[in-house]
């Protein structure tokens, strides 16, 4: 079913609407669904349920959908975001049908009166429209993923310290099968038991390694400040990443998803063109599998690694870019440190002392901002993705070329 001409103006004509009670309804919307469908909060993040981060993001979409109901193509990016999170959860088609019953609902406990039949109608076909492209788009996912279109096990054969605070877990499948090439850059879903929350939870970390058809390795940073044991723990946005620091051990079983997402470095497309690979803290995790999948096959392109860290002791995975590096000519690191310790070696250990400006670097070594062929890899947290943003730009670089990962609920939106 689609929209009529006319239902497609009314659902234009809910935008202010959505603007000032949207966060109303999508919060009566969780606490209604999860309350009478409780199977449903193994789904859903709970501590985005508490602070009321899923219900922003998903005021901020329905808003966005009203917005270009006449124009689903500027959508585009921000529906395959979701499905491919909504492949690595193995969401079913029915849910789809759960949420669209609470979503119509909410909107009336919260507008009254003011949601006509004519209204709901056409918000009833508009929720159905889109969650038809969704399930559709999902099924290609899994069909590419098969046969792995369930939760796997995995044992934690290693767990590595990179820093103080970033820890790699090397996962092997219990099944003892290989495992699947994955394009670098893409995430996994883990889904473990958290006994203080009642409900088993899951949460996307990026792949930071190669690929290797006997193992995968995350690389997660834990929260610091955050005891486990303290009764609000549980509703923090770090507290999985300190479940998995603190209780979970070499030999234990998590299951994990098939690798998804729309993040990725292709090494078979632009085979020749330069790569810049910029990063913050832990967002240079997917950036990390990305330059070890290039180095792995032996590329000749030339690839700048670009990152800030807040200082030393936090700085993951320093030895090996070096060694990267000095192995081989066609990489080179910059490397912005706010506060480096007194035995770091300028030159070597860090190169500017600060937060990353792209005005310090230089153009074409670093850049390669002349370059028709580079592409970029940025991640990060928002604050720093919307400064890479707006210097790209600023440099004039085809935002075509600029592909970005935002850690988090929701979608960065450079200004």
């Amino acid at each position: 079913m689609s929209l009529t001409s006319d239902q497609v103006k009314i659902i234009k004509s809910t935008v202010p609407v959505l603007r000032e009670h949207g966060a109303d309804i999508t919060k009566t919307f969780y606490h209604t669904l999860l309350s009478e469908v409780p199977s449903l909060n193994d789904v859903f993040n709970q501590a985005n349920q508490i602070n009321n981060h899923q219900a922003n993001a998903l005021a901020g979409a329905l808003y966005a959908y009203a917005s270009h109901i006449d124009d689903l193509g500027a959508l585009e990016p921000a529906v395959e975001k979701i499905c491919q999170k909504h492949a690595s959860l193995y969401i079913k088609a029915e849910q789809y049908d759960i949420v669209g019953k609470y979503l119509l609902q909410a909107m009336g406990t919260v507008l009254g009166a003011a949601l006509t039949k004519e209204i709901l109608d056409a918000w009833a076909v508009a929720y159905q429209q889109l969650a038809d492209v969704m399930i559709k788009r999902e099924e290609t996912l899994l069909r590419d993923a098969k046969p792995w279109t369930d939760w796997r096990d995995f044992v934690i054969d290693r767990k590595v310290k990179e820093s103080e605070e970033i820890t790699s877990f090397y996962f092997v499948p219990k099944d003892g099968q290989p495992l699947p090439k994955f394009l670098p850059g893409r995430y996994i879903s883990i889904k473990t038991d958290v006994p203080l929350l009642k409900y088993d939870q899951s949460r996307q970390y990026s792949l930071s390694d190669a690929w290797s058809p006997e193992y995968y390795r995350i690389s997660v940073k834990k929260e610091k400040g955050l005891p486990t044991a303290a009764a609000d723990a549980k509703y923090h946005p770090g507290y999985i990443s300190n479940v998995l620091h603190e209780s979970k051990s070499e030999g234990d079983i998590i299951q994990m998803s098939h690798p998804f997402g729309e993040f990725f470095l292709d090494p078979e497309k632009n085979a020749d063109g330069p790569v810049v690979l910029v990063s913050a803290g832990v967002g240079l995790t997917p950036l990390l599998s990305m330059l070890n999948t290039l180095i792995a096959a032996k590329s000749t392109r030339r690839i700048s690694w670009i990152h800030a860290t807040r200082g030393s002791s936090v700085q993951a995975f320093r030895q090996h870019i070096q060694k990267t590096c000095r192995e081989h000519e066609n990489v080179h690191a910059v490397v912005f440190n706010k506060k480096p310790e007194p035995t770091d070696v300028e030159g070597l250990d860090y190169h500017h002392v600060g937060r990353l400006a792209l005005n310090v670097l230089d153009r074409e070594r670093d850049l390669f901002a002349n370059d028709a062929a580079a592409s970029y890899f940025i991640c990060g947290p928002e604050a720093f993705m919307k400064d890479m943003a707006r210097g790209f730009r600023a440099f004039g670089i085809d935002e075509a070329r600029i592909q970005m990962e935002l850690f988090g609920t929701g979608a960065i939106l450079p200004n």
